[in-house]
């Protein structure tokens, strides 16, 4: 939670306790009404008091204004920066960004001349993925035809496992390995 927040729920926790504890006194007869209306009355009228409980009650205003309607939006956020949310009748389903980054890193490790892998996701408004993998290719590859292989790999997994749709995937060779993995191996 964050701080402002806290506050917040803070100030009005406090505010409802003293609101509580005086409708209590009230209703059982330890406090007088007299004395809260001329309390209530001086706060209002007195020059000095009045601007105070005025710009009290403005900054209560805009501090419950921002708890009802904004902190939902900040955990919106939060979750779409950490992966895609998902909801049916039966609940939710968060899929992390590593989850599919590790899918994403699966699918091309699978391709003997891709070494190196590093994934980015990008997520939209509209949990549309644009991936990008930045790759070292082996020697002697068609760059071409690997890089449109591994796109279309990506995109059958990932819409098969997690029925996202991936708006595109970028390759982008980083480097050619100088020797073969069969060379390293030896």
């Amino acid at each position: 939670m964050k701080k402002l927040d806290y506050l917040i729920l803070v100030i009005f926790s406090v505010v409802v306790l003293i609101a509580s504890t005086i409708v209590i006194l009230l209703s059982i007869g330890l406090l007088d009404t007299n004395v809260v209306g001329n309390f209530l009355n001086r706060a209002i009228t007195g020059a000095k008091t009045s601007n105070v409980v005025t710009i009290s009650s403005v900054v209560l205003a805009l501090l419950s204004l921002k708890g009802i309607f904004f902190v939902d939006l900040e955990n919106e956020k939060k979750s779409k920066d950490t992966g895609v949310l998902m909801e049916n009748s039966n609940g939710k389903l968060m899929i992390t960004k590593e989850t599919l980054e590790s899918l994403i890193n699966s699918v091309v490790r699978e391709f003997d001349s891709a070494e190196d892998i590093k994934t980015i996701i990008q997520l939209d408004e509209n949990n549309n993925l644009k991936v990008l993998v930045n790759i070292v290719v082996g020697k002697d590859v068609v760059i071409k035809d690997l890089s449109l292989n591994i796109q279309n790999k990506i995109k059958e997994a990932i819409k098969k496992t997690s029925d996202l749709d991936v708006k595109e995937v970028n390759v982008k060779v980083r480097n050619i390995a100088s020797e073969n993995k069969d060379s390293k191996l030896k």
